[in-house]
């Protein structure tokens, strides 16, 4: 994600989007979603 992009309203609802590298089946893999889960707990916290 770019760092030009900035979101000011801390109580909006935004819409993220990306890609993976070689299209790496991110969800039907465990290992790889545990790994985009806690990332997004994290940055939840």
């Amino acid at each position: 994600m770019s760092r030009k992009y900035k979101f000011h309203n801390k109580s909006g609802a935004y819409f993220v989007s990306f890609a993976t590298v070689n299209w790496i089946d991110v969800f039907t893999r465990q290992v790889y979603f545990a790994v985009l889960a806690e990332s997004i707990d994290y940055c939840r916290k």
